[in-house]
């Protein structure tokens, strides 16, 4: 019996099997034995392939013991394709979604400029060959910049082109951890770098966690990173009117309340005057319900408002950490009361936590993202014919008499959407006096 090649074998075999089967009686055995191959099952087939070829080149292959652990790892190769498979199944499901809450032709109404620059074909050699490269070579990382006075937890790291191009969208990252643990600069690296590269700035952020801090504190720190962006991003080539903010697991509870919550002086102790709204928020593998035992206010879902920027949810229907029941259900409470669209997307086959990777499904969600955000970027400039088509009506033309019932003081202060017509606005609650 070929014992080094049998244990060898049952290191990705294990695995394989617990990324197939999602064990939510488990949950952290199930996903801390699951990840890596769930979403990069290219390492466990190269393991493989060493693996036997060893075991051949040293002649350990000449009992039946030794034939029966090749028909294992003929089994668990099976397994990993099966995985790579439903990796790939993210796309249709993705496509979906973006269909589903943008409408049909959403492609074509993203400005033709932000359009060109989206990537047509995925990164394959480094899927393939560099699956947990996390670096690029073009993009500078500013690391370790205070944005409050509560030490390392009050630190966040910027991402730019070496360019470093002017009037740069920024996307904040909050990353995961249960509001336990995690830090910056470990979490949704892929999206980051590539939206870097794209001239965007990237932001991955601190914030306190339990037990030294409980909530609201995470939040207060979420909005004072905004704050921070809107006030020191520009030295940095970052446009302080497109401030997206994203997370994952626990950052992304965190992300959804800060997105929900503009402008709350409950929220911004000390710098109530700072603008903290976001131009739209996006969720990875969030966990949305409460925080800790504590009253409904920490729940994203006792939040939900008309005025909600747009939304982008996606997560993976085998999540054994954060149940993707709660997902699809504030996904869809967000939905039935935001006017703005959210889109929400369940990964075939996703477990917990699969942002941590340059997989073949993090790249596909990474193209779903920037392809969402120039959308919403270029709905802000969206002329007056295409909105009826996204609104379904017509607008009534300058110096109509029915303008000023068109002009709802939620429409009229939407910081995605402002309906911009070149129009007037009439509404007496309309601080921004055009819409």
């Amino acid at each position: 019996m070929p014992v080094g090649y049998l244990v060898g074998v049952l290191v990705v075999a294990l695995p394989t099997l617990f990324a197939l089967r999602s064990q939510r009686s488990l949950p952290n055995l199930s996903f801390r034995l699951g990840l890596l191959l769930n979403e990069v099952p290219i390492i466990g087939f190269y393991w493989l392939l060493f693996d036997t070829a060893l075991a051949f080149a040293q002649s350990d292959i000449d009992t039946a013991g030794g034939w029966a652990t090749v028909g294992l790892a003929a089994v668990t190769t099976a397994g990993l394709a099966v995985i790579a498979w439903r990796g790939l199944q993210a796309r249709p499901a993705l496509e979906q979604a973006m269909t589903e809450a943008l409408g049909p032709g959403w492609r074509t109404a993203i400005d033709p400029e932000l359009a060109a620059r989206l990537r047509r074909r995925l990164p394959l050699a480094r899927i393939l060959l560099l699956p947990l490269a996390r670096r690029r070579r073009n993009i500078e990382r500013v690391a370790d910049l205070p944005y409050g006075d509560a030490g390392r937890r009050n630190l966040l790291d910027l991402y730019h082109h070496h360019a470093r191009p002017s009037g740069a969208p920024v996307l904040i990252h909050l990353h995961g951890g249960g509001y336990t643990q995690g830090h910056k600069n470990s979490q949704s690296l892929p999206l980051l770098y590539r939206l870097a590269s794209q001239g965007w700035v990237g932001v991955s952020t601190n914030y306190r966690l339990r037990p030294a801090a409980q909530y609201p504190d995470p939040l207060i720190d979420a909005k004072k990173v905004i704050a921070w962006v809107r006030a020191h991003g520009p030295e940095y080539g970052a446009d302080p009117a497109l401030v997206f903010v994203s997370g994952s697991s626990a950052g992304a509870h965190l992300a959804a309340l800060a997105a929900l919550t503009p402008n709350d002086p409950a929220y911004q102790p000390g710098f109530e005057e700072a603008d903290t709204s976001v131009t739209a928020a996006i969720g990875l593998n969030g966990w949305y319900g409460g925080y800790y035992g504590q009253p409904d206010a920490s729940s994203p879902v006792a939040h939900v408002r008309p005025d909600a920027p747009p939304f982008f949810i996606a997560h993976g229907d085998h999540d054994a950490v954060a149940p993707v029941e709660v997902a699809r259900d504030f996904a869809g409470t967000l939905s039935g009361v935001s006017t703005s669209p959210v889109v929400y997307a369940e990964l075939p086959g996703a477990q917990h936590a699969f942002d941590l990777f340059g997989s073949l499904r993090f790249e596909l969600v990474v193209d779903a993202v920037e392809a969402f955000t120039a959308w919403v970027r270029s709905s802000a400039a969206r002329p007056d014919h295409d909105l009826r088509l996204q609104l379904g009506f017509e607008l009534p033309c300058a110096g109509s008499s029915n303008l000023s019932a068109l002009c709802d003081p939620l429409l009229c202060r939407l910081p995605w959407h402002p309906i911009f017509c070149r129009m007037r606005c009439d509404h007496p609650d309309d601080r921004s006096g055009s819409v």
